[in-house]
């Protein structure tokens, strides 16, 4: 995937495929048997606004909650669309591209995978400055945290450390870049990465005043990840580096969530 673009200004084509310069592929959603406590809706319940999904957590909409929950505000996101009552689906907005061959499939992932990725829909940054802040100090993981709680309740799941691989990107564009292409590379790295599987969750910011940018992987392990990373469209991005960016360095790290997922630590990863 290659962050860094407002891809904002670009978003209207995933609403419109018709006028749009990429493939819009279709997905025929599952019913789902993945989970006893939270239910999933149809993603075309929810807005494809790019600013939602990235700054609003807009996709926690997705989730159907349970009434008695401490989060049951969530179960009628102010960005949802309204749309007549649809059967529990098994595809979760995981990423800003609310749009098919984007998502991620719960049916594949088991209990403690499929509860940190439902609980990764509430991502989002916390401060302005998240393009260059430090990292756990600017999105809010604390939330997350919180949630896996809740969703471990739900699901009757007694959670038990485990450790995921994060990826970090920190980058910053060169002046006057190609955006269409940009926004074509990202846009199909992230529909491979889905492809291949484990990806939890891709968020990224926009580019601040100096052109910098954040963007972040939620890997279910170190080899989803190897990969997620070998497809056509994840090369194109690698070799389109030196064109599009001034720098961009990449980190990767263990996110451990520990027994009763009662904290977790952040840490750099060493095999």
């Amino acid at each position: 995937m290659a962050p860094g673009p407002d891809l904002s200004v670009l978003a209207h084509e995933l609403d419109h495929p018709d006028n749009a310069t990429l493939p819009h592929h279709h997905t025929k959603p599952k019913p789902t048997t993945a989970s006893r406590g939270t239910k999933v809706l149809d993603p075309s319940a929810i807005t494809t606004e790019f600013d939602d999904l990235r700054f609003e957590a807009a996709a926690f909409g997705q989730l159907q909650l349970q009434q008695n929950s401490d989060h049951s505000h969530g179960q009628h996101d102010e960005h949802s669309h309204p749309t007549e009552p649809t059967q529990p689906s098994t595809l979760l907005i995981s990423s800003p591209y609310n749009n098919p061959g984007h998502y991620l499939d719960l049916a594949d992932l088991d209990v403690p995978n499929l509860i940190i990725a439902k609980a990764l829909t509430a991502l989002k940054a916390v401060r302005p400055d998240y393009a260059t802040a430090e990292y756990t100090s600017s999105l809010n993981l604390d939330r997350v945290i919180q949630l896996v709680r809740q969703f471990s309740k739900d699901e009757a799941y007694e959670w038990k450390e485990v450790t995921f691989y994060v990826v970090v990107f920190r980058s910053k564009l060169k002046e006057n870049i190609d955006n269409d292409l940009l926004y074509k590379l990202d846009y199909e790295s992230h529909r491979e990465a889905c492809e291949s599987g484990g990806l939890l969750k891709y968020w990224f910011g926009k580019p601040n005043e100096e052109r910098r940018n954040l963007a972040t992987c939620f890997w279910r392990s170190r080899e989803d990840a190897r990969v997620g990373g070998l497809g056509p469209w994840h090369a194109k991005a690698r070799a389109a580096g030196r064109v599009l960016y001034e720098s961009i360095v990449f980190s990767t790290h263990r996110f451990t969530i520990h027994d009763g997922a009662a904290a977790f630590t952040f840490e750099d990863w060493k095999d």
